[in-house]
């Protein structure tokens, strides 16, 4: 019975009333609303022996369904938006979440996760780059309002070096002119793999450390750093830069390490196991607010919230 899943998210999706897009308008004085998740992909059997699952398939289709009950906007998956991309049927839902959204006119943005590339990477590359053409695997940004969203690919191992030199070179170049381009007031930069987290299971990237969070923390404008990998939520705070791990799009969480850490997260208490990440720039700020499922999956609430001031920018002259 293989059609029955998608028929069902089908249903679920298309259950989105329009005035509850309405009720959802953002406020006047902020700007549009831009909507990140991370690692929506379903469980693997393999995984599913180690970690406990929680309805985990049915959680995600919620996920998308809450998503997409927002006026219409920018959405960005950050990567494995699928279990194994190379497998065709493994989009079955993400292509009628993909068809719904664009329906409504969101712009949906993506970039390669490690399980997009896993098995058979070049046809899994070839499977997402069909469902997401504006998609540079080199890096690429997306400019809404006067937010500039700067879009990086951390799957080094499947890089050539041509290419990681090619992107540490683009996102250099990419910062510099955004810090002074005058219709940018500051930057969003994301990426798969999280610069830190205390996943036992994945840790924290020192590849993204070295290639991205140092441009991140020396670029004027840059505000969030938003990651996935890590099934988790996380925040942590650097020279008045903020990094969100936001892993808990549908994979199954992962168990916290206990060993010491330099970076501290700054809601130990806060970990929903289903959640994703809404930001608006409202003034001088960004009002950047996590959307968790409840623990009996009735729907989703706001749970986090955060009002993060955008770096006080001199105009170039």
């Amino acid at each position: 019975m293989p059609i029955l899943r998608p028929l069902c998210a089908l249903l679920m999706l298309s259950a989105i009333p329009a005035s509850r897009a309405q009720e959802t308008d953002a406020d006047p004085g902020c700007s549009s609303t831009l909507i990140f998740a991370s690692d929506t992909q379903e469980p693997m059997r393999i995984e599913e022996l180690l970690l406990r699952s929680d309805q985990n398939t049915l959680a995600m289709h919620a996920l998308f369904a809450d998503m997409l009950a927002h006026s219409p906007t920018e959405l960005f998956l950050l990567g494995d938006v699928v279990n194994l991309g190379y497998k065709a049927k493994r989009w079955a839902f993400i292509d009628t979440a993909l068809a719904l959204a664009r329906e409504r006119r969101f712009h949906v943005h993506a970039i390669l996760g490690n399980h997009e590339l896993m098995v058979r990477a070049a046809k899994g590359e070839r499977n997402f780059q069909d469902r997401f053409p504006g998609h540079v695997r080199t890096g690429y940004t997306i400019q809404k309002d006067s937010i500039a969203v700067v879009l990086l690919n951390s799957n080094f191992s499947k890089l050539s070096k041509a290419d990681m030199a090619l992107q540490n070179d683009w996102y250099a170049h990419t910062l510099a002119l955004l810090d002074t381009a005058p219709d940018v007031r500051t930057i969003i930069v994301c990426c798969h793999h999280s610069p830190y987290s205390q996943s036992k299971l994945v840790g924290s990237s020192t590849g993204v450390q070295e290639h991205f969070v140092a441009p991140f923390l020396k670029a004027r404008k840059t505000s969030l750093f938003i990651s996935g990998h890590a099934h988790l939520f996380q925040h942590f705070r650097m020279a008045d830069k903020h990094f969100f791990v936001i892993g808990g799009g549908g994979g199954l969480h992962h168990p916290l390490s206990t060993a010491p850490t330099e970076h501290v997260c700054l809601e130990p208490d806060y970990n929903p196991l289903f959640h994703y990440l809404t930001v608006e720039l409202c003034g001088s700020a960004l009002k950047v607010v996590s959307h968790r499922l409840k623990d009996d999956h009735s729907g989703f609430d706001e749970g986090c919230d955060y009002l993060i001031d955008v770096p006080a920018v001199a105009k170039v002259p």
